[in-house]
């Protein structure tokens, strides 16, 4: 029996996590909702970190190398608003790479799971 594919091969695998996590950055970067977060951080660094993270929980291989959600954002003091954001903006940013809303809202629900670790609740 074919095992159904994760949504990180639907959304186009390596290569497409490998083109949104840029396009993404931009958009949070542009964002006075969540921008201030990044002031001071290695942009390079992150997006690696983002493109690791993102490919692992959507179901891709897993090379993370960072802290757990919890431990990484402990401290920011991140509201549901701010998770929102950056929900948005991942999706925009799919959106503009022409993935479909269905495997946009896939990979939103499994994103979704991580909120009360990034938000440290």
């Amino acid at each position: 029996m074919r095992k159904q594919p994760t949504v990180f091969e639907k959304l186009g695998g390596q290569a497409a996590m490998h083109a949104a996590v840029p396009l993404f950055y931009k958009k949070v970067l542009a964002d006075d909702r969540v921008k201030h977060y990044f002031k001071n951080t290695n942009m390079e660094h992150q997006a690696k970190q983002q493109e690791d993270f993102l490919t692992m929980l959507l179901g891709g291989p897993n090379h993370y190398k960072g802290k757990n959600m919890a431990e990484a954002h402990k401290g920011m003091n991140l509201q549901n608003s701010h998770f929102d954001a950056i929900i948005e903006n991942l999706a925009a940013t799919l959106k503009e790479l022409g993935v479909s809303d269905q495997i946009i809202g896939e990979a939103a629900k499994v994103i979704e799971h991580t909120r009360k670790d990034c938000l440290g609740k």
